[in-house]
């Protein structure tokens, strides 16, 4: 089976708060179902299996967005491969590492 995390120990860092911060808007309008491990895990695997995240622009970015990419990665992600479905891309894609791996 392939190892779906591998991130840099400064890219957990910032996954991590990242995670914690989405949590705290989940709690904040009423979602207490949520785990902080979850959204950490499936960022990670969204970042290091074809979508590669632009992470520092996304923890710095606005409510709306910053949601839209941690709960569009949650909906989209197959959890078996780290790949995104569905034709999600998110917002914080970083389009140049992206198409690197493509070259």
């Amino acid at each position: 089976m392939k190892d779906l995390f591998t991130a840099t120990p400064a890219e957990r860092e910032i996954i991590e708060r990242i995670a914690k911060r989405a949590v705290a808007l989940y709690r904040k309008y009423g979602n207490t179902d949520v785990d902080e491990l979850d959204i950490q895990m499936d960022l990670e695997a969204c970042h290091c299996n074809g979508c590669p995240l632009r992470l520092a622009d996304m923890e710095q970015a606005d409510n709306f967005n910053f949601m839209h990419d941690v709960t569009g990665i949650n909906v989209h992600l197959n959890h078996d491969t780290g790949k995104l479905e569905r034709c999600f891309l998110p917002r914080f894609t970083d389009m140049e590492r992206r198409a690197r791996r493509h070259d």
